[in-house]
Protein backbone atom coordinates (compact mmCIF):
# COMPACT_ATOMS: atom_id res chain seq x y z
CA UNK A 1 0.00 0.00 0.00
CA UNK A 2 1.31 3.50 -0.90
CA UNK A 3 2.58 5.48 2.17
CA UNK A 4 -0.26 8.53 2.71
CA UNK A 5 2.10 11.72 2.23
CA UNK A 6 1.80 14.36 5.29
CA UNK A 7 0.54 17.38 3.94
CA UNK A 8 2.31 20.33 4.51
CA UNK A 9 0.79 22.45 7.81
CA UNK A 10 -0.13 25.56 6.76
CA UNK A 11 1.13 28.14 8.68
CA UNK A 12 -1.42 30.51 11.00
CA UNK A 13 -1.96 34.42 9.65
CA UNK A 14 -0.46 36.83 11.46
CA UNK A 15 -2.27 38.38 13.73
CA UNK A 16 -3.89 41.80 12.69
CA UNK A 17 -2.78 44.46 14.22
CA UNK A 18 -4.73 47.54 16.18
CA UNK A 19 -4.55 50.66 14.54
CA UNK A 20 -7.27 52.75 16.29
CA UNK A 21 -6.12 55.19 19.32
CA UNK A 22 -7.22 52.96 22.46
CA UNK A 23 -9.26 56.00 23.89
CA UNK A 24 -10.47 59.80 22.64
CA UNK A 25 -9.23 61.80 24.84
CA UNK A 26 -11.83 64.06 25.96
CA UNK A 27 -10.24 66.01 28.75
CA UNK A 28 -7.74 69.34 27.89
CA UNK A 29 -4.86 67.47 29.30
CA UNK A 30 -5.70 63.96 27.83
CA UNK A 31 -5.74 65.69 24.40
CA UNK A 32 -2.36 67.94 24.91
CA UNK A 33 -0.58 63.93 25.81
CA UNK A 34 -2.02 62.83 22.95
CA UNK A 35 -0.62 64.90 20.35
CA UNK A 36 2.57 65.63 21.81
CA UNK A 37 3.20 61.58 21.37
CA UNK A 38 2.21 62.26 17.79
CA UNK A 39 4.39 65.13 17.59
CA UNK A 40 7.53 63.51 19.08
CA UNK A 41 6.61 60.25 16.87
CA UNK A 42 6.52 62.81 13.73
CA UNK A 43 10.16 64.11 14.68
CA UNK A 44 11.72 61.14 15.85
CA UNK A 45 10.25 59.72 12.29
CA UNK A 46 12.21 62.52 10.52
CA UNK A 47 15.57 61.36 12.22
CA UNK A 48 15.50 57.55 11.77
CA UNK A 49 12.84 56.61 9.69
CA UNK A 50 9.52 54.31 10.08
CA UNK A 51 12.08 51.39 10.18
CA UNK A 52 14.21 52.88 13.07
CA UNK A 53 10.93 54.17 15.26
CA UNK A 54 9.95 52.54 18.19
CA UNK A 55 7.68 53.06 20.96
CA UNK A 56 9.97 53.16 23.56
CA UNK A 57 12.00 55.79 21.91
CA UNK A 58 9.01 58.06 21.58
CA UNK A 59 8.50 57.51 25.47
CA UNK A 60 12.07 58.30 26.06
CA UNK A 61 11.82 61.60 24.02
CA UNK A 62 8.05 62.49 25.11
CA UNK A 63 9.54 61.82 28.46
CA UNK A 64 6.63 59.63 29.25
CA UNK A 65 6.35 55.78 30.89
CA UNK A 66 5.45 53.30 27.80
CA UNK A 67 2.00 52.19 30.18
CA UNK A 68 1.16 56.10 29.02
CA UNK A 69 1.78 55.59 25.39
CA UNK A 70 0.03 52.20 25.40
CA UNK A 71 -3.47 54.19 27.37
CA UNK A 72 -3.69 56.11 23.73
CA UNK A 73 -1.83 54.20 21.14
CA UNK A 74 -1.54 49.71 20.91
CA UNK A 75 1.68 49.91 19.25
CA UNK A 76 3.84 52.59 16.16
CA UNK A 77 1.92 51.53 13.79
CA UNK A 78 -1.20 53.03 15.65
CA UNK A 79 1.00 56.18 15.62
CA UNK A 80 2.13 55.45 11.77
CA UNK A 81 -1.70 55.18 11.42
CA UNK A 82 -2.69 58.56 12.54
CA UNK A 83 -0.06 60.24 11.18
CA UNK A 84 -0.85 59.19 7.76
CA UNK A 85 -4.78 59.99 8.33
CA UNK A 86 -3.72 63.57 9.40
CA UNK A 87 -1.21 63.99 6.40
CA UNK A 88 -3.72 62.73 3.63
CA UNK A 89 -6.69 65.13 4.70
CA UNK A 90 -4.19 67.72 4.59
CA UNK A 91 -3.28 67.36 0.60
CA UNK A 92 -6.70 66.09 -0.15
CA UNK A 93 -8.44 69.40 1.33
CA UNK A 94 -6.62 70.91 -1.35
CA UNK A 95 -8.21 69.76 -4.26
CA UNK A 96 -11.93 72.00 -3.80
CA UNK A 97 -9.97 75.48 -4.41
CA UNK A 98 -7.68 74.30 -6.91
CA UNK A 99 -10.02 72.24 -9.05
CA UNK A 100 -13.03 74.78 -9.98
CA UNK A 101 -15.17 75.52 -12.72
CA UNK A 102 -13.03 77.94 -14.09
CA UNK A 103 -10.26 75.27 -14.38
CA UNK A 104 -11.68 73.56 -16.70
CA UNK A 105 -12.16 76.57 -19.53
CA UNK A 106 -9.03 75.57 -21.58
CA UNK A 107 -6.40 73.19 -21.22
CA UNK A 108 -3.64 75.75 -20.49
CA UNK A 109 -6.15 77.09 -17.27
CA UNK A 110 -5.87 73.49 -16.46
CA UNK A 111 -3.00 72.83 -16.64
CA UNK A 112 -2.10 75.94 -14.62
CA UNK A 113 -4.58 74.45 -11.65
CA UNK A 114 -2.98 70.95 -11.92
CA UNK A 115 0.64 72.22 -11.43
CA UNK A 116 -0.40 75.04 -8.24
CA UNK A 117 -2.36 72.30 -6.95
CA UNK A 118 0.52 69.57 -7.15
CA UNK A 119 3.46 72.15 -6.14
CA UNK A 120 1.02 72.94 -2.67
CA UNK A 121 0.82 69.32 -2.12
CA UNK A 122 4.39 68.93 -2.58
CA UNK A 123 4.99 71.65 0.06
CA UNK A 124 2.24 70.33 2.36
CA UNK A 125 3.90 67.17 2.34
CA UNK A 126 7.85 68.94 2.78
CA UNK A 127 6.67 71.00 5.61
CA UNK A 128 5.07 68.52 7.03
CA UNK A 129 7.26 66.91 9.97
CA UNK A 130 7.89 63.78 9.24
CA UNK A 131 5.97 64.31 6.32
CA UNK A 132 8.17 61.92 3.57
CA UNK A 133 8.77 59.26 5.92
CA UNK A 134 5.05 59.56 6.51
CA UNK A 135 4.46 58.89 2.98
CA UNK A 136 7.29 56.06 2.78
CA UNK A 137 5.44 53.87 5.42
CA UNK A 138 2.18 54.59 3.74
CA UNK A 139 3.69 52.32 0.76
CA UNK A 140 6.00 50.14 2.48
CA UNK A 141 4.24 49.23 5.24
CA UNK A 142 1.23 46.54 4.39
CA UNK A 143 -0.92 47.28 7.00
CA UNK A 144 -0.89 50.99 6.66
CA UNK A 145 -1.93 50.81 2.64
CA UNK A 146 -5.28 50.97 3.22
CA UNK A 147 -4.86 54.56 4.48
CA UNK A 148 -3.27 55.68 1.19
CA UNK A 149 -5.43 53.49 -0.92
CA UNK A 150 -8.75 55.26 1.04
CA UNK A 151 -7.00 58.67 0.24
CA UNK A 152 -7.12 57.46 -3.16
CA UNK A 153 -10.50 56.75 -3.80
CA UNK A 154 -11.19 60.05 -1.62
CA UNK A 155 -9.56 61.58 -4.21
CA UNK A 156 -10.84 60.23 -7.20
CA UNK A 157 -14.75 60.77 -5.89
CA UNK A 158 -13.57 64.41 -5.95
CA UNK A 159 -12.01 64.76 -9.39
CA UNK A 160 -14.70 62.22 -10.70
CA UNK A 161 -17.27 65.01 -9.56
CA UNK A 162 -15.56 68.05 -11.07
CA UNK A 163 -14.90 66.51 -14.43
CA UNK A 164 -18.67 65.50 -14.38
CA UNK A 165 -19.56 68.58 -14.00
CA UNK A 166 -17.36 69.63 -16.95
CA UNK A 167 -18.43 66.83 -19.34
CA UNK A 168 -21.09 65.35 -18.61
CA UNK A 169 -21.75 63.53 -21.96
CA UNK A 170 -18.53 61.28 -20.97
CA UNK A 171 -19.43 58.26 -19.23
CA UNK A 172 -18.22 58.12 -15.49
CA UNK A 173 -16.05 54.97 -15.91
CA UNK A 174 -13.94 56.82 -17.87
CA UNK A 175 -14.06 59.97 -15.93
CA UNK A 176 -13.08 57.67 -12.82
CA UNK A 177 -10.00 56.11 -14.42
CA UNK A 178 -8.41 59.11 -15.49
CA UNK A 179 -8.86 60.31 -11.69
CA UNK A 180 -6.83 57.17 -10.54
CA UNK A 181 -4.44 57.85 -12.90
CA UNK A 182 -3.88 61.05 -12.08
CA UNK A 183 -3.62 60.59 -8.67
CA UNK A 184 -1.08 58.00 -9.31
CA UNK A 185 0.91 60.00 -11.22
CA UNK A 186 1.06 62.67 -8.40
CA UNK A 187 2.26 60.44 -5.95
CA UNK A 188 4.72 58.92 -7.86
CA UNK A 189 5.64 62.99 -8.80
CA UNK A 190 6.08 63.48 -4.81
CA UNK A 191 8.39 60.38 -4.07
CA UNK A 192 10.87 60.81 -7.02
CA UNK A 193 11.06 64.78 -5.74
CA UNK A 194 11.60 63.57 -1.85
CA UNK A 195 14.17 60.79 -3.42
CA UNK A 196 16.27 63.06 -5.37
CA UNK A 197 15.85 66.78 -3.80
CA UNK A 198 18.37 67.60 -6.79
CA UNK A 199 15.77 68.12 -9.43
CA UNK A 200 13.22 70.75 -9.35
CA UNK A 201 9.93 70.66 -7.86
CA UNK A 202 8.06 73.46 -10.47
CA UNK A 203 9.89 71.53 -13.76
CA UNK A 204 8.99 68.03 -12.53
CA UNK A 205 4.92 69.03 -11.69
CA UNK A 206 4.74 71.44 -14.40
CA UNK A 207 5.29 68.04 -16.23
CA UNK A 208 2.59 66.07 -14.50
CA UNK A 209 -0.14 68.80 -15.19
CA UNK A 210 1.04 69.31 -19.09
CA UNK A 211 -0.01 65.72 -19.58
CA UNK A 212 -2.92 65.56 -17.40
CA UNK A 213 -3.79 68.37 -18.77
CA UNK A 214 -3.65 67.49 -22.51
CA UNK A 215 -5.82 63.91 -21.93
CA UNK A 216 -8.22 66.40 -20.75
CA UNK A 217 -8.31 68.37 -23.45
CA UNK A 218 -8.68 65.38 -25.78
CA UNK A 219 -12.47 65.25 -23.61
CA UNK A 220 -12.93 68.70 -24.64
CA UNK A 221 -12.26 67.74 -28.52
CA UNK A 222 -14.09 64.62 -28.61
CA UNK A 223 -17.64 67.16 -27.02
CA UNK A 224 -16.92 69.07 -29.71
CA UNK A 225 -17.11 66.49 -32.46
Amino acid sequence: MPVPTKRPRRSAKPPKLDLAPKVTPAQSRAAETYEHLLDVTAQVLAEVGFEQLSTNLVCQRAGLSPPALYRYFPNKYALLHELGLRLMHRQNALIEPWLTTAAFVSANALEEALTGLLLETYEVTRQATGGIWIMRALRAIPMLQDVRLESASEVAVQATARLSEAFPEVPVAELQLISRVADSMAFAALEMLFDDPSLDAPSVMRLVAASLASNVARLQGDATH
